[in-house]
């Protein structure tokens, strides 16, 4: 069991690292702001986990990401121990098994201007953490059964963006512009990229470019 959940845990996120750079190679103006602020913070050094919190951005690039690809687009079912309730004007009988369909949450236009647009920036000013207080955003759950690696997720994925972003200057391989990164999604392990994203890594510390696929 707890090797189970070791893969599952690393398999999303390399996944939900996987769907910003696809994202980022999408909206290249999106991807120079992440690194002007890398720039900033670290110049020529290494990107350090414990300045992660002070980056806005990379942290607001996080959040979209699961806003748009939760990892886990449907929560474990919860079962109703009460007598009944009535949610919406549907009547949801005790004993009925409830899934909450996070990807639907986080696309909904009442709660989200233009939900399909990736936009960090929405998070710049919105009050918003993974901890699963605000119901609008809850890619790990919320609650005594939210998901416990979500300490280590919150850490690890950032820390692995900053990582590629500051270290590397990403193109397309040659033939392809922005909107032919294809977004089309698959359920596997985790909600994974249909197509492999392919770029091209250039070392910004050297002068050799490094081929790179998913």
């Amino acid at each position: 069991m707890n090797q189970d959940l070791f893969i599952a845990g690393s398999h999303t996120t390399t996944t939900t690292v996987e769907w910003a750079m696809a994202e980022l190679l999408r909206n290249p103006t999106k991807m120079a702001k992440a690194r002007a602020e890398l720039r900033e913070a670290f110049g020529s050094g290494n990107a350090e986990e414990g300045d992660l919190a002070n980056l806005p951005y990379l942290q607001a690039v996080m959040k979209e990401t699961m806003r748009l690809h939760p990892p886990a687009p449907l929560l474990l079912p919860h079962e109703v121990s009460e007598t009944g309730v009535t949610l919406g004007g549907f009547s949801v009988p005790k004993g009925a098994r409830v899934l909450i369909n996070v990807w639907a949450i986080g696309r909904d236009p009442e709660v989200w201007a233009e939900p399909e647009v990736f936009m960090p920036e929405r998070f710049l000013d919105r009050e918003v953490d993974f901890r699963g207080r605000a119901f609008e955003f809850i890619p790990f759950g919320s609650g005594r059964r939210a998901c416990p690696g979500m300490p280590l997720a919150v850490t690890v994925v950032p820390m692995v963006l900053a990582s590629l972003l500051h270290e590397f200057e990403w193109r397309l391989p040659d033939g392809m512009v922005p909107g032919d990164v294809d977004l089309s999604d698959r359920f596997g392990a985790a909600l994974e990229l249909a197509v492999p994203l392919r770029a091209v890594p250039v070392w910004t510390k050297g002068a050799e470019d490094l081929s790179f696929s998913s």
